[in-house]
């Protein structure tokens, strides 16, 4: 009841390996300096998202009570509402993006990111609002998630489309606190 849940977060786990793309290329030691500052922010925060991406695999691929898939559901929900925000907030404390129109690439990012951390508390409280003890109105309910989920998946690709089209692209790529571990969120 749970795996089309599953299979719309492994949308949002291939988001954040959009990250871990391969950098390489000679960057600009000033967007280079930028991208670390933001990198090592967020690395902790797409450790989190990692985790809770794999435990909503966990509970949608496993025979669970609904009590606890809804328990882990609302959870991960809760953890990357409150690591999107923290990664928008990153974000804008590093400062603007020294490249040609940085300050409004960056902006941008910032507002995607509230926006996704919002949608997140959003599929959290529907989440929290399901009952258990109704199977059929609860399979229902967590379908009515998995779409918001995806949802909240483009806003999420929205922020890094902006991201890439400002060029930020190749120095966020290449700093370590970006990447993403490519087995965790890989969509199998």
């Amino acid at each position: 009841m749970n795996k089309k849940l599953a299979t719309t977060l492994s949308g949002g786990a291939v988001l954040m390996l959009a990250l871990s793309g391969c950098g390489g290329d000679e960057t600009d030691q000033k967007a280079s300096a930028w991208a670390k500052k933001v990198c090592d922010q967020w690395q902790p925060e797409l450790k989190k998202i990692e985790a809770s991406n794999a435990e909503i695999k966990r509970v949608a691929s496993e025979s669970v009570k609904p009590e606890e898939v809804q328990k882990t559901d609302s959870a991960a929900f809760a953890t990357m509402t409150e690591s999107y925000k923290a990664m928008g907030a990153a974000l804008q404390s590093a400062g603007v993006p020294p490249f040609k129109n940085g300050a409004a690439t960056q902006e941008a990012a910032a507002k995607g990111f509230e926006s996704t951390s919002k949608g997140y508390a959003d599929l959290k409280a529907k989440t929290d609002a399901l009952d258990p003890q109704d199977k059929a109105k609860f399979a229902d309910g967590l379908k009515e998630v998995a779409g918001g989920l995806q949802e909240v998946t483009k806003g999420g690709q929205s922020v890094l489309d902006q991201l890439h089209a400002g060029g930020l692209d190749k120095s966020i790529n290449s700093q370590k606190g970006c990447q993403v571990a490519a087995a965790s969120g890989s969509a199998n």
